[in-house]
């Protein structure tokens, strides 16, 4: 079951459902909440950022693959990544939201299992010296 839902108490199945469990989230104490999409049974790749005042939806392509192992892990520190470059936070969570759906796109079939996100997906056989 995805973290959004537990944490609101609440089934999500609309945006609708998704702000007002952004909104219940917000009332634990945090400044901002964001819920991703990829559990969600609608637009499974739109993301949503609320910070008490307004939401900003961050849309994307859904990948289909099973590869997904880490992705919400990922995201999360891509996010922190940009936030301790100075970024401010919708800035930040694009990016990050730019990077995760790119380590998607090229995630890696490896195992048995659901496979992960490849991370260094713009490193190339060619950027090492044998």
């Amino acid at each position: 079951m995805a973290v959004g839902r537990l944490l609101a108490g609440m089934p999500i199945g609309s945006v609708d459902d998704t702000k007002r469990a952004a909104e219940r989230i917000l009332d634990y104490g945090c400044r901002n909440v964001l819920i991703k999409g990829g559990h969600a049974d609608f637009n499974r790749a739109t993301d949503l950022l609320y910070d008490g005042d307004r939401f900003q939806s961050f849309e994307g392509e859904f990948i289909e693959t099973r590869n997904l192992h880490g992705t919400g892990c990922t995201f999360s520190a891509a996010i922190t990544a940009r936030l301790a470059l100075g970024e401010p936070l919708v800035e930040a969570v694009s990016h990050a939201k730019t990077y995760i759906s790119r380590t998607i796109r090229s995630s890696l079939a490896i195992g048995r299992g659901h496979g992960p996100t490849n991370h260094f997906y713009f490193i190339g056989p060619d950027d090492f010296d044998a």
